[in-house]
C-alpha cells in the first residue's frame, strides 16, 4: 500500500524512515548518539524551543517542545533563563543522570569560536557572548554552535553524510539554510559560510533579505508556494500541493517547480565547482519530494558538470532532531 507522502510526492520511497521511538506523550524521540558522558541539549528556535537529556547510553529522556517565550529588551538573558528554567525541569524528572555539559545552539550569524550571537532577526539579539551567559548561569562547560551547523554535524557523524568528509547539507524548507564541512570539520568564516539560500542565481526576483535573486526567493518551499498564489491568485496547500499540480498539468505549478528544480541545479553546481563536495544532503520539508527531487536534480546536475566530480545527493535522515542530536554531540565533545 502507498504511503500518504508517496501519494503526495510521486517518486517518494517509502522505505526511507527516521529512526525513532515514540515517546509515551505521543512524541518522536530520535536514535541516541552513543555511549559517553550524560548532556543536556537544546535547540533554540524562533517559534519553539527543543530539549532534552541524554544520559551516559546516549539514550534521550524528557525530549519535550516548548514555546519559545517573548524575550523583550534583554533577549539574550531571557533565553537564558528559559534554559535555566529548562534543566531544572529535566534534571528534576531524571535526578539519577547528572549532566557533565550542555550544547545548545540557535539560529541566525553565528561565531561559534568566540561563543557570540551575531545577529538573531527573529530573536532580536545582536553580538550576544551567549556561550558565556549559558555557562555562567547553568555552571556547565557549554557548547555553542548554529542551528543549521550543528544539524550538519549530527547527520556527518550518526546520520546520512556520515560515510563523508567533504560535505555540503541543505535544509530546504520556508527558506534555505545551509552547512559546509571540509575534511570532516564544518567551515564557518565567522559564522558567515553556509548561507547557501542567499546565493544569487538569478536577478530576480527580490528576496526577504533585500537581495534580489536569492537561491531561497525561487527554490525554498516557502516561495514556491508564494509565487503560485501570486500567479494564480489560488493559495496552495504548500510546495507539495504546486509539485502535485505540476504532475496533473498544471502549466503554471510545471513552470514554477521546473525554475525551482533549474536554481537548485545551479546552486548545485556552483557548491560542486567551488569545494568538490563528496555528498550534497538535503534535508527539510521539501526533501520529503523523494524521486521527485532527488531523481530530476541527480539528472540535471549530471548534464550541467563537466569534468567536476559528481556528488551524492542524499536524503538527511535525522530530521527535525538534527539540530539537538548535534547539540548533544557537540557538548559531548566538551566531556
Amino acid at each position: 500500500m502507498m504511503s500518504p507522502i508517496a501519494e503526495e510526492f510521486p517518486g517518494f520511497s517509502a522505505s526511507r524512515t527516521p529512526e525513532t521511538l515514540l515517546a509515551s506523550d505521543g512524541q518522536r524521540v530520535p536514535r541516541g548518539i552513543g555511549g559517553g558522558a550524560p548532556v543536556l541539549a537544546f535547540d533554540v528556535g524562533g517559534t519553539d524551543i527543543k530539549s532534552a537529556l541524554f544520559d551516559a547510553d546516549g539514550t534521550v529522556l524528557g525530549l519535550r517542545r516548548t514555546p519559545t517565550p517573548a524575550l523583550g529588551d534583554d533577549p539574550a538573558g531571557a533565553l537564558i533563563e528559559e534554559l535555566a528554567r529548562l534543566s531544572e525541569e529535566l534534571r528534576s524528572q531524571h535526578p539519577q543522570v547528572v549532566p557533565a555539559a550542555l550544547g545548545f545552539v540557535v539560529p541566525g550569524i553565528v561565531d561559534a569560536d568566540a561563543g557570540i550571537g551575531v545577529f538573531a532577526s527573529n530573536l532580536g539579539w545582536r553580538d550576544a557572548p551567549l556561550r558565556d551567559l549559558a555557562r555562567e548561569r547553568l555552571r556547565l562547560p557549554v557548547a555553542f554552535d548554529h542551528d543549521v551547523r550543528s544539524a550538519s554535524w549530527a547527520e556527518h557523524r550518526i546520520g546520512g553524510a556520515r560515510a563523508h568528509r567533504d560535505v555540503v547539507v541543505l535544509i530546504i524548507g520556508t527558506g534555505i539554510a545551509g552547512a559546509i564541512l571540509v575534511g570532516g570539520e564544518p567551515y564557518t568564516a565567522g559564522g558567515y559560510a553556509g548561507e547557501i539560500g542567499h546565493s544569487p542565481i538569478a536577478d530576480g526576483p527580490e528576496c526577504a533579505c533585500g537581495a534580489r535573486g536569492c537561491l531561497e526567493a525561487v527554490a525554498s518551499a516557502g516561495a514556491i508556494a508564494r509565487r503560485y498564489a501570486a500567479e494564480t491568485g489560488t493559495t496552495p496547500d504548500g510546495a507539495r500541493d504546486v509539485i502535485a499540480r505540476a504532475a496533473d498539468g498544471d502549466a503554471v505549478a510545471g513552470r514554477i517547480w521546473n525554475d525551482a528544480l533549474d536554481a537548485l541545479t545551479m546552486s548545485l553546481a556552483q557548491l560542486t565547482a567551488m569545494f568538490a563536495p563528496e555528498a550534497i544532503v538535503i534535508g527539510g520539508g521539501l526533501s520529503r519530494a523523494g524521486g521527485v527531487l532527488f531523481d530530476e536534480l541527480r539528472a540535471r546536475l549530471a548534464a550541467r558538470l563537466s569534468f567536476h566530480r559528481m556528488p551524492e545527493l542524499l536524503p538527511a535522515e535525522l530530521e527535525g532532531d538534527a539540530g539537538l542530536l548535534g547539540a548533544a554531540l557537540r557538548a559531548r565533545e566538551l566531556t
